[in-house]
């Protein structure tokens, strides 16, 4: 949806007055899954799909929102007893508290919002909604809270009103998002730094499997014991070792005897997945796509035989994109469904997508979606 769609319809539901309008983009990750709750890096990239939203202060004590993709409408207010009952105004309402309990002064306003970011494809539609609203309550009402502290207002509404406990980078990625970049997150310290991600003669793309398996939360939970219980046993000969970023290749063969294989397989998995961050970081300062596209094989070889979290539709989707020349391919996000990410070739592009499509309904019966994504700029004012 474009800015006239959202201005027209906040237009007609509020009285005719305009407000102000703000964006906020959805985001991918190249590389580095799995590694946030390690202490290790990520390198997400915000995208050129997200919300847009339109606010004007009303003088009540009351929140009036309007989900123009919904067609649903909610008033609220802002103390602690207000919360709204519909999911989507929890993040409106999640926000406005997370302000408040910073210090922030904000009184009720009018607001519609809508996004085409592609709901279950992997790309932090929440993360978008979270961040449009605390980038322009922090400017409408002059709250003076700087762009870490809006990433973490998003992530604190996920885990306070949402009951999502989820790490920072979506926020973080939408918020600090900056065209041609991506941004390495050192989860642990939280310093970040952007890179260059210009691929001429290269498209980016994402391949959805249009399938969820729901194993993810207790699969995610197993995984991250796996991690710990690693660490414990590392740490025994290396007191230093608080993550498993910390450690190393040869250090984990220290005690293979005394972990499980299970457990080996899965840090294993984590400190090349660490490293292979890294090297992308070296290899789009050279301007070296081939190299990225190597290592986004790696991490899914990693993460269908290692860490075990791909699933059969799409390890066939990433076997595909081998067989189409494709650079690089893996699947993005936590696993168990959802997308698999491609650079793929300007050339190849079409005989790629025509060629995944059908063999994937050939083989599942259902017709896999594409989305090409352009990195993209951070929260933003679109116009007053």
């Amino acid at each position: 949806m474009e800015i006239e769609g959202v201005r027209s319809r906040f237009l007609k539901h509020f009285d005719g007055i305009p407000g102000v309008v703000y964006a906020s983009p959805g985001r991918i990750n190249l590389i580095g899954e799995h590694t946030d709750y390690n202490g290790g890096f990520v390198f997400p990239g915000a995208v050129d799909k997200g919300m847009i939203a339109e606010l004007r202060i009303n003088g009540t004590d009351k929140v009036r929102a309007y989900s123009i993709d919904l067609k649903d409408y909610v008033e609220f207010g802002l103390n602690e007893e207000d919360a709204p009952r519909a999911s989507w105004a929890r993040y409106i309402f999640g926000v406005c508290r997370e302000i408040i309990k910073r210090g922030g002064k904000i009184s009720g306003f009018n607001t519609a919002f809508a996004g085409d970011v592609p709901l279950g494809a992997g790309m932090s539609s929440s993360a978008a909604l979270e961040s449009t609203y605390a980038f322009a309550l922090n400017e409408m009402f002059d709250c003076g809270l700087d762009k870490f502290e809006l990433a973490k207002i998003g992530q604190a509404t996920e885990h306070n009103y949402c009951g999502v406990k989820c790490g920072i980078m979506d926020q973080f990625a939408s918020v600090f998002g900056k065209k041609g970049s991506l941004i390495r997150l050192d989860c642990r310290s939280l310093e970040y730094q952007y890179f260059p991600f210009d691929p001429q003669g290269y498209k980016l793309v994402l391949v959805d499997s249009v399938v969820k398996h729901e194993l993810a939360s207790s699969a995610y939970n197993k995984r991250r014991e796996s991690c710990e219980r690693a660490v414990a046993a590392i740490r025994k000969r290396h007191p230093e070792v608080e993550f498993l970023r910390d450690a190393n290749m040869d250090w984990l063969k220290e005690v293979k005897a005394e972990i499980s294989e299970e457990d080996y397989m899965r840090a294993e998995y984590v400190i090349e997945e660490i490293q292979r961050v890294l090297d992308v970081c070296e290899a789009l300062e050279r301007g070296d796509y081939e190299t990225v596209g190597q290592k986004m094989y790696e991490t899914h070889h990693g993460m269908s035989k290692l860490y075990e979290v791909s699933c059969e539709e799409l390890d066939f989707l990433n076997d595909i994109a081998k067989e189409c020349g494709v650079t690089g391919s893996r699947v993005m996000g936590g696993g168990f469904g959802g997308c698999t990410i491609n650079l793929v070739k300007e050339e190849l592009y079409d005989a790629f997508v025509a060629k995944a499509k059908e063999a994937y309904v050939a083989k599942y019966n259902r017709a896999p979606k594409f989305y090409d994504v352009v990195i993209s700029d951070g929260s933003r004012k679109l116009c007053e």
